[in-house]
């Protein structure tokens, strides 16, 4: 399984913030229930991170209303082998 994180933006009031956070919690998803948000701080997002076989896959986890403006991201971690493996190929 691969990891990614979704991104979903609203608008930036109130009443866009609480109506998003509503679909959320009431679609009784797991993911979806459990996103992390950023409307407090004036950043109006929610965030999930999640493991599953594709894009599509989490796109799918959207509530429909969501799903075309998510931004969905691959996530991957590097080891220090690799960034020197890296650096020495491409710095001579």
């Amino acid at each position: 399984m691969t990891r990614f994180l979704i991104e979903v933006s609203h608008e930036a009031n109130i009443v866009a913030c609480a109506r998003a956070v509503e679909v959320f919690l009431k679609s009784g998803s797991h993911f979806l229930t459990h996103a992390d948000w950023g409307c407090r701080d004036g950043e109006h997002k929610a965030w999930i991170v999640v493991e599953v076989d594709s894009k599509d896959v989490a796109r799918g986890i959207l509530p429909p209303a969501f799903r075309s403006q998510a931004k969905i991201v691959q996530l991957n971690a590097f080891s220090m082998k690799e960034i020197d493996d890296i650096l020495r190929q491409h710095n001579p």
